[in-house]
């Protein structure tokens, strides 16, 4: 796959790329009509398409050829975590996350947490980028940032469980999952979620879980559970 990829979400209603995909793709590549382009749509296509008008604000194309391309891990992932005082790490563990295959990202408000919101929009525009650079097709949800406790009522189909440092009987994450399975895995803010909280999640049907003996970051460990369930599901 050599092609450069574009994304645009609405492709197969609207043959056109978005306004930044657009400028990159006249004004920066300076590709004209005729050229040959790949875009996803982010949800499991690629599209082999051909330029008909090259304009910086409005690049138009024709579609050639739809190609399937599902996820290439076999089980879904949701990660819930609590966004760090420095958004960089966010962003970092998002383009990480994306790379290596992840299907949800959830930002969670915590007791401890420093950072009381998130802006989506950059966020987006590194999945997007991260999806594109690890050439897949899928593109992860994105949540609104939700309080923890609301969050943990929330329904969900496969394992749940939640990563914390308190004096506890608990299995290491590649113990308590099993291949295949659906997980979402809660991460804390720097300071850890409260004691409330992890009590209020057991109660939710969380599994405690231990990411290993080192105390990590935020982005740290949410990028090493991401990774553990690759690892274990190859």
């Amino acid at each position: 796959m050599d092609k450069t990829i574009f994304f645009a979400p609405d492709i197969l209603t609207n043959p056109e790329l978005p306004a930044e995909e657009a400028l990159h793709c006249v004004k920066v590549l300076r590709m004209k009509e005729g050229d040959a382009i790949l875009v996803t749509n982010g949800r499991g296509h690629f599209f082999d398409a051909s330029i008909i008008q090259a304009h910086p604000k409005h690049c138009i194309v024709n579609i050639q050829k739809t190609i399937d391309q599902p996820k290439s891990w076999a089980f879904d992932l949701q990660i819930a975590f609590a966004p760090t005082k420095n958004i960089d790490r966010v962003e970092w563990f998002a383009e990480k996350a994306t790379e290596i295959g992840i299907d949800r990202f959830s930002p969670l408000l915590c007791q401890h947490s420093e950072r009381k919101e998130i802006k989506l929009p950059r966020i987006e525009k590194i999945l997007v980028s991260a999806m594109k650079q690890s050439q897949k097709a899928i593109l992860p949800q994105l949540d609104e940032m939700t309080p923890f406790s609301k969050f943990i009522k929330q329904d969900f189909t496969g394992h749940k469980f939640i990563a914390h440092c308190y004096p506890q009987d608990k299995k290491l994450l590649k113990d308590a999952y099993k291949k295949g399975e659906a997980a979402l895995i809660l991460i804390g803010p720097e300071g850890d979620f409260s004691e409330k909280e992890v009590a209020e999640a057991l109660q939710n049907g969380f599994e405690p879980i231990s990411l290993g003996e080192s105390r990590l970051r935020t982005e740290t460990a949410a990028l090493v559970a991401c990774h553990t369930l690759h690892v274990l599901n190859s």
